[in-house]
């Protein structure tokens, strides 16, 4: 029998400001812990301020608020003999710092500071806080007088150090660390430390789960020793959803993994493991070479042991196990991510519901199922006894003294409201009829209605004024009469929605009145084409399904139709997408893909190439002329190299000159690394020079005149006049039309 310890790490709902609610998590965390036997319990990154505080941490306010609540946490004795590794910021010198506290009966025992920042994508660390640039080195922090009496001394210790107890050594790393290529574990492994915690604010997107499993494990895979990892589950506040899974892992084996999505404010995971397994793991001659020539830590003693001979010689005891990682497909990613994150929203806003426009298409047929999503995860929150869940949803969904509804479909009932808003030219019988049975599917309050009287009027402002009768393309009218008449009927619906947003809660006497929150539903590909009214009904509150492209959304619903017992969604995968903006005819149904000129699948592709890839116009049409050419693997059809760069040129045309609609845009939930977010994620220019008349397009021009110099033929026809008068006409569009 080895030395066995208990470890224990945990997935806490952390809310931004919170500092209140922050700490009674914490505390609750800390007990959790305690009853599972552990030794030692860690935190998320900041947990007691919230991770997504953004500009509140330069304010002296947050700093003096997280030393109350570490106070708080240090009186407590039901937080005693248990070692804490608590997240919160700290001012030192006047020079702010990201840091973790590692504390012990009521005593600070280290201050360690973040080396690393995460300045990348949705994260400014470096905007707040300061790097400790200075690796293996410590200083002495002064503690502020509340603590004083506390500690029994005015000063800890602040740096790059470890925690050494009569039995093992401890070291902290956090979150962006364990990302570098040369990160903190390295050399604290290298240097005898066998238990490293990792606390992180971890953001969820698509598939990422996957990365970040893979890192851990190869992390100890070669170095050997326990890893704890936590994290932040939930909506912080912001545009991103924490996605938890905690884990523990011990010589390249998972022995325990918290959730991914809970509607749990609280999950702590824990596992037992045999110290000596680490100390055998790490016998290899080689690493012994580099052992003795690691960097040394400054080691702060503490006389509390995580193992006991009691609980060596205790046989009902055994070492955790190795478990297989458990991963969600993204479907289910998606049905768990967005529907946790509205509940999290919904029960924190103050407000009555939601209402979504359900045009009778695939995009806000997913959000509405989305919402679906998440009445289910309430409804088994519920079942399974979530104090917190049915506490919210009593003051959210009265029904009387002591009832809470049992079915996602009454849920859904009382919170969530669809409107149909149709036009007796442009809108179809089908795509009325799909809105109407999805709402009756899943239970929602539907209302059904025509916008015909609030479009005439308005265009009969024009007429009036101007004395002109402004046509549609298919009658004979102008582009820009064709998009002013669409856009007046986009806006009308935003303008609609909000109205019955306010106005249903009173109508349908819910209790405490209120408003509904309206949900969004343009999906990323055409955020990025830009193929959306500005102020229509994208405008909204939230959106789920803002980073979500339609293969993905698609695939969420087939997924749906299944799992979640709908087959009236089978009718929206049919469907061909339309904004139902143009008169429908005999020759004629509006198509998306043909407005846009380019395909929902070529959208993802532009979209991963200029942001994940970082490409513009110029390097992505010499990348897709090979991935898009004769060898295309992608089951696509093959296109020359000038049908490669009219399609190239013709995205970052309308990318350019739709940018502006990106700085209204309604906040999406973040969930794939290619979001053109402009608030948060994208930050680009919203006032671009024309491209098609750039250095990057007159390059791609240069490249195909040599590649038909050296193969004559070989590029694809060139443009027939009538092309030619269609590609003048493009550049000539702009604004902020549909199309």
């Amino acid at each position: 029998m080895g030395h066995l310890i208990t470890v224990a790490t945990c997935n806490l709902n952390q809310w931004a400001l919170d500092f209140e609610g922050n700490t009674k998590r914490i505390i609750e965390s800390i007990h959790k812990a305690k009853e599972v036997g552990a030794s030692l319990r860690v935190g998320p990154e900041l947990e007691i301020c919230g991770y997504g505080c953004l500009d509140h941490l330069l304010e002296q306010d947050l700093y003096l608020h997280s030393l109350q609540c570490l106070e708080i946490i240090l009186r407590d004795e039901s937080c005693y003999d248990i070692l804490l590794d608590l997240g919160m910021p700290i001012l030192h010198r006047n020079v702010r710092y990201n840091c973790r506290v590692i504390c012990f009966n009521g005593k600070i025992l280290l201050i360690r500071p973040k080396i690393y920042l995460a300045g990348d994508g949705n994260y400014r660390e470096q905007r707040f806080f300061t790097p400790w640039l200075r690796p293996q080195y410590c200083e002495d922090y002064y503690l502020p007088r509340m603590l004083w009496k506390l500690q029994g001394s005015n000063k800890v210790r602040i740096g790059d150090a470890v925690i050494s107890t009569p039995d093992t050594t401890i070291g902290c790393e956090t979150c962006e660390e364990l990302f570098t290529p040369d990160p903190p574990h390295n050399h604290m492994s290298l240097n005898g430390v066998e238990v490293i915690t990792n606390s992180s604010g971890s953001h969820f997107t698509l598939r990422k789960l996957n990365t970040r499993m893979q890192l851990i494990t190869e992390a100890t895979r070669k170095n050997g020793g326990i890893y704890i990892y936590a994290n932040q589950q939930g909506c912080d506040g912001d545009r991103l959803y924490y996605d938890g899974c905690a884990m523990i892992i011990c010589n390249g084996k998972l022995l325990a993994q918290g959730s991914q999505f809970s509607l749990n404010d609280v999950e702590v995971v824990s596992a037992t493991v045999d110290l000596e397994e680490v100390r055998a793991y790490r016998c290899a001659p080689s690493r012994g070479l580099q052992a003795v020539q690691a960097p040394v830590y400054e080691r702060i003693e503490t006389p509390f042991e995580l193992s006991s001979e009691e609980g060596d010689l205790d046989m009902s005891r055994v070492p955790s196990l190795e478990i297989e990682p458990r991963y969600h497909s993204p479907e289910e990613e998606i049905a768990l991510c967005t529907g946790a994150y509205l509940w999290d929203y919904l029960r924190r806003c103050g407000v009555a519901g939601y209402l979504v426009p359900l045009s009778g298409g695939i995009d806000s047929c997913a959000t509405a199922t989305i919402v679906f999503s998440m009445c289910r995860l309430v409804i088994e929150a519920c079942k399974a006894g979530n104090e917190q869940v049915i506490a919210d949803v009593k003051r959210i969904a009265a029904y009387g003294e002591g009832q809470i509804p049992n079915t996602p479909e009454e849920l859904c009932n009382q919170i969530f409201h669809t409107v149909y808003m149709g036009m007796s030219k442009q809108s179809s019988k089908e795509t009325r009829q799909r809105a109407r049975y999805l709402a009756d599917a899943i239970g929602a309050y539907h209302v059904n209605l025509d916008i015909d009287e609030i479009y005439h009027a308005q265009r009969n402002l024009v007429v009036n004024t101007l004395n002109f009768e402004p046509k549609f393309k298919v009658e004979g009218g102008t582009v820009a009469e064709n998009l002013m008449l669409q856009n007046i009927q986009a806006r009308s619906r935003m303008v609609t929605a909000y109205e019955f947003a306010q106005i249903l809660p009173t109508t349908r006497k819910r209790p405490g009145g209120g408003s509904l929150l309206v949900l969004g539903s343009a999906n990323v590909g055409e955020s990025l084409r830009g193929y959306f009214t500005k102020y229509d009904c994208s405008s909204a509150d939230i959106n789920p399904i803002g980073s979500i492209d339609k293969s993905d959304l698609k695939r969420f619903i087939a997924w749906a139709e299944v799992n979640f017992n709908l087959p009236c969604l089978h009718e929206f995968l049919d469907a061909v997408p339309t904004a139902e903006l143009e008169p429908i005819t005999q020759n004629y149904v509006q198509s998306d893909e043909a407005d846009m000129g380019m395909t929902y699948p070529e959208l993802t592709t532009f979209g991963r190439l200029r942001k994940v890839d970082k490409l513009g116009p110029y390097g992505m049409f010499q990348r897709l002329v090979h991935e898009w050419g004769p060898n295309r693997v992608d089951g696509g059809d093959p296109f020359t190299p000038v049908q490669v760069a009219d399609k190239v040129k013709h995205f970052f045309h309308y990318y350019a000159i739709n940018r502006h609609k990106m700085t209204t845009i309604t906040p999406a939930l973040h969930c794939n690394d290619y979001s053109p977010d402009d608030n948060r994620f994208d930050l680009r220019p919203f006032l671009y020079p024309s491209f098609w008349k750039s250095i990057g397009f007159k390059s791609i021009d240069q490249d195909l005149a040599r590649m038909e110099a050296k193969n004559p033929g070989s590029t694809g026809k060139k443009p027939s006049p009538k092309e030619k008068e269609s590609t003048e006409q493009i550049k000539g569009t702009e604004g902020d039309a549909v199309d």
